[in-house]
This record gives structure tokens, C-alpha cells and sequence, in this order.
């Protein structure tokens, strides 16, 4: 294939698409990484045909002295890995240069988390966060369904009404590489959705008079995508933070996700449970959740263990 950096992209996230099922966010990210580094290579008179290592260990150091965190460089590193081995087995190259370079490794840390004293002081605030009555009845849904389920934030905000309906015990999430997965309903969220379908389909009877159809959405947005956005979204939590009393720094979606699986582990559940609840092709990531045992061991051992205590 020739020079072309925009075919060379193209081709590549198509096939990796068929192949592997990937996420459209995942295709997104890669797409974006790959061109930054076609540009590189063509300010500095190369193309993906005739990069070489240097070329590629180059981009790397350039990339961490623009600060980028060793996550995104991991990432970016990926991709380019990835898409060579692809050239290589479509003939475009003989090589993959690549192949042997070693990425900083991504982040396994985990995100800061909430309490679950922090949790409640979230979720009673989004009760009464609104300018309205549809409005609170929305946000009380999104935080309870948000915390009850550990769902990602473009699940959250992407589910179906049909998802929902008849009061079900579970409902069928689509999560990455849209793989499906069956998460169970709390009572209280149960009981949130219920009231907030009631309004909504308030909303919805008013659309049909007015000649427009309703949406397919359990939270409908006025944008083109039809749902709430999940930029809106995380604007949105923020600001239920602030409004009781938790730091605003600390909260976004994901950090929600995060107090999901680190409340489960603590109470006692089963890290396969947790794994399957989060929709993780990988134990090794739900792992990091294991975090939250050590203070609980550590008590443990102090409190119960004969040589712990002090000695006359």
C-alpha cells in the first residue's frame, strides 16, 4: 500500500473492527493516536512505510515530554504496534519496528474512590437536585442506577427504555465490543426508575401529540444521538457532589463504578462475581479492587492476632 497515512488508518481500524469486535470509543482512541503519529512522521519527513524504530522511540520521548501520562503513552505505543503487525501481515511491510520497543506500562493503580458515607451524601442530594420535578426524578435515577449497577458511563446513558421496563430484578447491559452482560436492579433503584419512567413517559405522550416520536432512551437528550451525553453527565454529577458536600475533584461517573466494585469486595463478594457484574474480559483488572482489604487485614491482625498485642 502506498504512503496514504489516512488508507493506512482506515484499513487497519476496519479490519481490528471485524475482527475483534472493538469498541467504537477503543476505535476512536486508536484512530486518534495513529494520526497524531502520522503527523509526527511527516514533520519529520517519514510515513508509516518508512518509519523505522527511531522514528517510533522518538515519538515515544517527544510524547512524555509533552507530559503525557504513561497510560496514553502505552496506548499510543499499542496502537502503532498494532498496526504495523498489521502491514506486516498484509504484505504493506516486511517489518514491524515496533515490535520490540518497551512502553512505560499502563496506570494499574486505582482511581480514587468514595466512602460509602460519601456515596449516601450523593445520592440524597441528587433527590432534591433540579430545577424541577422531571429533573430530580431524572438525576435521582441516573446516580441510583449509576451506583447500584457499577455500569460504564457511555452504558449508563446509552440504555434502552425497553432495558427497564415491567420492573425486572436484572436488566441486559451492552457494554464494550457490544458484548451483553445481565446486572441485577437494587430495590432503590428499582424504585427510582419507576417513578422516572412514570414522568418520562409523561414526556413522551406530549411528543406524540406534538407529531414527534418518542425516544428509545431511558434518558433522553435533545442532541442528535437522541440520549443525555456523557460530557453532560459528568458535569452534572459534579455538581450533585458540591451540592452535598463532597469534594467535586474526587467524583466523576467512573469514580461511582470504582465505589461500586470497592463496596462489593468489602462487604464480602466474590471477585468473579464483581468481574462479571463490571463486565471485565480480564480477572488481572478487577483485581486492582483488591485494594480496599488491606486496612480490613491489617485491623484484623492487629485486633486478633496474640503476638499483635502489647506485651508487660
Amino acid at each position: 500500500m502506498g504512503p496514504d497515512p489516512k488508507r493506512w488508518i482506515s484499513t487497519f481500524l476496519q479490519a481490528k473492527s471485524a475482527e475483534q469486535d472493538a469498541a467504537t470509543n477503543t476505535q476512536l482512541a486508536y484512530g486518534r493516536d495513529l494520526i497524531a503519529f502520522a503527523a509526527y512522521l511527516d514533520h519529520h519527513g517519514a510515513a508509516f512505510p518508512t518509519a523505522t524504530r527511531d522514528h517510533v522511540e522518538s515519538y515515544l520521548v517527544r510524547c512524555e515530554a509533552e507530559g503525557l501520562a504513561p497510560a496514553t503513552r502505552a496506548r499510543r505505543l499499542s496502537a502503532i504496534r498494532q498496526l504495523y503487525r498489521f502491514a506486516k501481515e498484509e504484505g504493506w511491510r516486511d517489518d514491524n519496528p515496533a515490535i520490540r520497543i518497551t512502553g512505560p506500562g499502563a496506570s494499574r493503580h486505582l482511581p480514587q474512590t468514595l466512602s460509602q458515607t460519601e456515596v449516601t451524601q450523593i445520592l440524597d442530594a441528587a433527590r432534591s437536585f433540579g430545577k424541577g420535578e422531571r429533573d430530580r426524578f431524572r438525576n435521582y435515577a441516573l446516580v441510583e442506577l449509576l451506583y447500584a449497577t457499577g455500569m460504564r458511563v457511555s452504558e449508563l446513558v446509552e440504555l434502552p427504555i425497553a432495558a427497564v421496563r415491567g420492573d425486572p430484578r436484572m436488566i441486559l447491559v451492552k457494554g464494550k465490543g457490544d458484548k451483553e452482560r445481565m446486572v441485577p436492579l437494587s430495590p432503590p433503584a428499582k424504585a427510582a426508575i419507576s417513578t422516572w419512567i412514570a414522568h418520562r413517559d409523561g414526556d413522551d405522550d406530549l411528543a406524540r401529540k406534538s407529531g414527534k416520536p418518542p425516544s428509545r432512551f431511558l434518558f433522553p437528550g435533545p442532541g442528535a444521538a437522541g440520549h443525555l451525553t456523557r460530557q453532560h453527565f459528568y458535569l452534572l454529577i459534579k455538581s450533585i457532589a458540591a451540592a452535598g458536600g463532597v469534594d467535586p475533584e474526587k467524583v466523576t461517573p467512573h469514580t461511582l463504578r470504582h465505589a461500586f466494585a470497592t463496596h462489593l469486595l468489602a462487604g464480602g463478594a466474590d471477585l468473579r462475581v464483581i468481574q462479571t457484574l463490571l463486565g471485565h474480559a480480564d480477572l488481572a483488572t478487577t483485581e486492582i479492587y483488591t485494594h480496599v482489604l488491606e486496612d480490613q487485614l491489617r485491623d484484623l491482625v492487629l485486633t486478633h492476632h496474640p503476638l499483635a498485642k502489647p506485651r508487660p
